[in-house]
């Protein structure tokens, strides 16, 4: 049984020769037209990010969720988006953008649920939330839905009269809901313009209320209910709150694009990620690399890059500990999906009839680490 154990543990971290205790991958799945990778590292002291894929003969979702203020949040989505996306595609007749909103907000509502059930035990839920990256591929036509500024980006061969120029291109295909971004802040500002401290920059960073960066998201219920914004444990912040309506909202903006022949990537991953590489410079790193984990030298190139800023090298970063490793780089969940087109998978039908997987990122992978050393 230990043994068997210790086999499991070294098929989800890749083998026996990973480098750094605080991150978790698998090297290569298979879903319905093609190969997937996973990569999470861990920053923080409990881990924030959770993703996801479910695979399917018919579907395929991807699911990457950013939690901020705790983990309570990411894991919520973990356990109720999916359910409700295949429920409401069961009823609807399938896949939506109907659907996926629909999606959404029970999950939102849900979690609402959850905060008025646990907050007045742990007040500090209430400030609690997520941002909320989607996939989802049905009959050739992929969604991609997000709240928040986890990111998707298409890799796909350049047209040919731009051959010279490069031969992969990089398209983003979700929208950053971060105040950062200016045209983001005037619609934050233009929805209350009664407000003057609707958004202000702290620190050289732009906020909302001085308090969150990012717009949308599942959760941070005192910045949309006004009986969650008196409590004391919220007096600390920059601006007083005084809630009139919501300054939050859990409503995803949504793509929907019919896959190409030339598309041949995607990359799903958190601001974690894109703080250090550009979609460019993803979308290169995949293009030029062998498919065998390549989710997790999406990670380490991200990883290297943090370290240089700091004048450290990438040897010594890899050796800071949870929690301490925050000041170098945020929590970083990354998952690529190749696309291998053929003309059944293209028609709808997929190539690998056999298919059903699902898999989730671990909680917390200082823990697993830990127990694996058990053994």
């Amino acid at each position: 049984m230990l043994e068997l154990c210790r086999r499991q543990l070294e098929m989800c971290f890749g083998g026996g020769g990973n480098d750094d205790e605080l991150l978790w991958h698998t090297d290569k799945r298979s879903h319905a037209s093609g190969n997937y990778s996973i990569a999470v590292v861990q920053a923080n002291s409990s881990l924030e990010d959770q993703g996801q894929v479910f695979t399917s003969p018919s579907a395929t979702f991807i699911g990457v969720y950013d939690g901020h203020g705790g983990p309570e949040a990411s894991r919520f989505i973990t356990n109720h988006l999916f359910p409700f996306l295949q429920k409401f595609a069961s009823e609807e007749g399938g896949l939506s953008e109907q659907v996926i909103n629909k999606a959404f907000g029970a999950t939102e509502e849900e979690f609402l649920r959850f905060v008025k059930q646990s907050w007045i035990a742990r007040p500090q839920i209430a400030s609690v939330g997520s941002c909320c990256l989607l996939g989802a591929i049905s009959n050739n036509v992929l969604y991609v839905a997000n709240l928040g500024d986890s990111r998707a980006v298409l890799g796909r061969k350049a047209l040919e009269e731009k051959l010279n120029c490069a031969p992969v291109v990089a398209e983003r295909l979700s929208t950053d809901h971060n105040v950062g971004v200016e045209e983001v802040r005037k619609e934050v500002e233009a929805l209350h313009p009664d407000d003057a401290h609707i958004v202000v920059c702290t620190r050289g960073v732009w906020r909302i209320k001085g308090i969150i960066q990012v717009s949308r998201s599942i959760g941070d219920v005192f910045l949309k209910k006004p009986e969650f914004d008196n409590n004391p444990l919220f007096q600390q912040f920059v601006c007083p709150l005084s809630l009139k309506r919501p300054v939050m909202t859990a409503e995803p903006s949504i793509l929907t694009r019919k896959l190409k022949a030339e598309d041949l990537f995607l990359i799903f991953a958190s601001d974690g990620l894109w703080e250090h590489l550009t979609d460019e410079a993803a979308v290169e790193i995949i293009f030029r690399s062998p498919r065998t984990g390549i989710a997790k030298r999406l990670v380490r190139a991200a990883l290297e890059e943090a370290a240089k800023k700091k004048v450290m090298r990438y040897e010594d970063l890899r050796k800071v500990d949870k929690g301490v490793r925050r000041h170098f780089h945020d929590d970083i969940t990354v998952i690529v999906l190749y696309l291998d087109h053929s003309q059944e998978s293209l028609n709808g039908r997929s190539r690998h009839q056999e298919v059903y997987d699902c898999i989730t990122t671990p909680v917390d992978i200082f823990s697993l680490r830990a127990d694996e050393s058990d053994l």
